[in-house]
């Protein structure tokens, strides 16, 4: 990506006006609860929204707001603030970072104590063992959606790469670290 992308990024929010900050907040607070896995699986939605629907990134500039967001230490929720921000400066933070926050804490605390009460009951241990799957297939969708401004000329070489990274990991049970860092090297090399 060129550097005019990141700079629009960081330094050129929108302005957007009270009606779309409020659309904004709704549809991260609904995001928000579909979040299984952390707010990166909801990434195809997001750019659906926020490319797609309402025009107001493009698709590099939304890869761009991912990356940034990542590239953060921690927490990985931080692509939501950036994604906020290039929308609409400080109040799209407040409206995107307000609407994964407040629906999805809520939730969980309700959620944990329940489990708590509940831990022992089949149907619940079955509901947990059903979301490694469906989170992995979020995940799927989510790298489908950034794969898509590189041009789809690299999806074999990626999903190669995936499928032995993958192999890797579970044959010799390796750290995932490995498979990190792996990817950090190949594109550092500019391979991807």
């Amino acid at each position: 990506m060129d550097t005019a992308v990141f700079g629009e990024v960081l330094l050129g929010p929108r302005a957007i006006g009270l009606g779309q900050w409020l659309q904004l907040f709704w549809r991260f607070s609904t995001l928000s609860l579909l979040a299984i896995g952390g707010a990166i699986t909801t990434v195809p939605d997001m750019q659906r929204y926020v490319v797609g629907l309402q025009g107001w990134l493009c698709d590099a500039q939304f890869s761009s707001c991912i990356a940034i967001g990542q590239a953060a230490p921690e927490p990985n929720v931080l692509l939501v603030a950036v994604i906020g921000y290039s929308v609409g400066g400080l109040a799209g933070v407040a409206a995107t970072m307000a609407g994964t926050l407040l629906p999805s804490t809520t939730l969980a605390l309700a959620a944990s104590r329940f489990s708590a009460q509940q831990r022992r009951a089949r149907g619940l241990r079955a509901f947990t063992a059903g979301l490694a799957p469906l989170t992995l297939g979020l995940l799927l969708a989510t790298s489908w959606i950034l794969l898509q401004p590189t041009g789809l000329g690299l999806v074999p070489l990626v999903l190669v790469l995936v499928a032995g990274m993958l192999a890797l990991m579970l044959l010799s049970q390796r750290s995932p670290l490995w498979a990190i860092s792996a990817g950090a090297l190949v594109g550092a090399l500019g391979w991807v």
